[in-house]
């Protein structure tokens, strides 16, 4: 008489399945999540243009034009550059904000945020720029 002994655990193919699954998923995951994490580094670019934002539209209420609302003018915060973090430069001219990333962590110098004004009351905005291109602002 011989008895058969049971045997637990996974085969071969079983093994391989789980293992394509999990592939599969990492491929799907990781490309996700990198950009999700650009998109929250490239939010400090977006929120560096507030201030200058708010200096724009000052200038437009006191000049009722957009024309020489310049950085350093009619309440507009002066150009900077060399700025720690995500951003490299903040500048202005005639009212069209433009903010430079640092190019680190997946994001490019060419990635700007540019902000332009319609000279509207009530100020709209319109946001272009390769930040915007690549879907980090939204």
């Amino acid at each position: 008489m011989s008895e058969r002994s049971e045997q637990s655990g996974f085969t071969l193919i079983e093994l391989i399945i789980a293992i394509a699954i999990i592939a599969i998923l990492a491929a799907i995951a990781i490309p996700s999540y990198t950009q999700y994490t650009t998109k929250a580094r490239y939010s400090e670019v977006v929120l560096a243009a507030q201030p200058v934002k708010m200096g724009v539209e000052q200038c437009y209420q006191v000049r009722g034009a957009l024309a020489d609302c310049d950085a350093g003018s009619y309440g507009v915060p002066a150009n900077v550059s060399g700025i720690s973090g995500a951003v490299n430069t903040i500048g202005t001219i005639n009212g069209v904000i433009t903010v430079t990333p640092d190019a680190a962590n997946g994001i490019l110098a060419t990635d700007t945020y540019v902000l332009t004004p319609t000279a509207a009351s009530p100020m709209t905005w319109v946001a272009s720029g390769g930040g915007v291109t690549n879907g980090y602002t939204q």
